[in-house]
């Protein structure tokens, strides 16, 4: 059975508005209510940033920020928190506002690897209960421009890796007793 029930009551939150992390874990087959996280994102990262930590140290931040600022909310609900961050060395890219920056983003990793530093975690009131972090790399092919305007003219999406690590939340709800038979 694979719903997503969208009711306050849910035994689980996904403190995300990402359409392409409600669907993995919908596809999953696990119930659960999307509560996006109303927090200051650039600030965290810019916090992180000052505070030296890396790209995975501020993902995590960002995770836990996220599920804990939903369950505050929601105290006797377990609430998972995600973050992804791409990292190339030092630099850190944010999701492009548009095709152009998109664009833009997809010339710079032309030929580059890059890591999609990916964290989640799992509060319930101002409990830690589970956490988990996947570094993923990937070396991207050098991209002329005819490909590049193709590309987007195309796709407009540039979602190619989700970044929830699934199967170890989905091995952590099992332990819990989240997910169905």
């Amino acid at each position: 059975m694979v719903s997503t029930p969208r009711t306050a009551d849910s035994r689980l939150i996904l403190a995300s508005g990402s359409p392409a992390r409600a669907a993995m874990l919908s596809a999953a087959g696990v119930e659960f209510t999307a509560i996006p996280a109303s927090i200051d994102e650039a600030a965290l990262k810019q916090q992180c940033r000052a505070e030296g930590k890396d790209a995975l140290g501020c993902a995590m931040v960002l995770a836990q920020a996220k599920a804990c600022a939903v369950a505050a909310q929601h105290p006797d609900t377990t609430v998972i928190g995600t973050d992804q961050i791409l990292a190339v060395g030092d630099a850190w890219l944010d999701k492009p506002a548009d095709l152009v920056e998109a664009a833009t983003q997809l010339r710079w990793l032309s030929g580059r690897t890059h890591t999609l530093v990916t964290a989640a975690c799992a509060h319930q009131s101002d409990m830690v209960l589970w956490q988990a972090t996947a570094t993923p790399k990937l070396t991207m092919r050098c991209i002329g421009e005819s490909f590049l305007a193709a590309y987007i003219e195309a796709e407009g999406d540039y979602f190619s890796i989700r970044g929830l690590p699934l199967i170890e939340l989905l091995g952590f709800l099992r332990e819990r007793g989240l997910l169905g038979d």
